[in-house]
């Protein structure tokens, strides 16, 4: 695996737990949902603990104390469709959050992403990019979404995901060797590889059509 150093993998139990129901082929799409919503908040929460703050007066029953919010504009950007599924646990942690929108399919003969939705600023407006995507594999998608951010003034990315390949982490990693803003990676797991068709293995099958219970 790439020696990413803005790499992180949760060591979590609770997301070791979650990512085994979502694996389980058994797992229904309302239970799958719900379980990729409770493995974006933990993630969320992790992806978000170097995030800045500023101090503010607070009236506490007793007294005012110096408490603490967020200073950073932050913005998501779900990769539809199977991002979808990860924004609203990600609002409940940062209510006031932009919501941008790009879609990115995999072209299955090639395995390159192609665009079919874009809805991303010409400027960006945030100071902090959280690109959402249960699954890191080739790496294609998230180069390309990585670079449209930068192309429109980003200049802070961190990209989440449930699930990632390792031969997609490095690819990434090289694939953006040149870029000057810091783009970080928080995964749930790394999985043990790419089989043939481009799918991680061992993975959770295809997150978009568990969502929403495409057979």
């Amino acid at each position: 695996m790439a020696d990413w150093p803005n790499l992180h993998v949760s060591q979590h139990p609770a997301v070791r737990h979650k990512l085994g129901i979502l694996r389980d082929e058994k797992t229904e799409p309302k239970k799958f949902r719900e379980v990729v919503r409770e493995l974006s908040w933990l993630l969320g929460y992790e992806a978000l603990a170097d995030a800045h703050t500023r101090p503010i007066d607070v009236p506490t029953p007793i007294e005012v104390m110096e408490g603490a919010e967020l200073a950073d504009r932050i913005g998501f950007i779900p990769i539809l469709r199977a991002g979808l599924g990860m924004v609203d646990a990600f609002l409940e942690l940062m209510p006031t959050a932009e919501v941008w929108h790009l879609g990115l399919f995999r072209d299955e003969k090639t395995l390159r992403p192609v665009e079919y939705y874009n809805k991303l600023p010409n400027t960006s407006t945030v100071d902090l990019c959280l690109i959402l995507d249960p699954m890191l594999a080739t790496g294609g998608t998230l180069i390309d979404a990585i670079r449209y951010l930068v192309d429109r003034g980003a200049d802070d990315i961190t990209a989440i995901t449930l699930i990632s390949s390792p031969e997609g982490i490095l690819h990434v990693e090289r694939s953006l060797a040149d870029l000057a803003v810091p783009v970080a990676l928080v995964t749930g797991a790394v999985d043990e590889r790419l089989n043939d068709k481009g799918y991680i293995v061992p993975g959770l099958g295809d997150a978009g059509d568990r969502l929403y219970g495409v057979v």
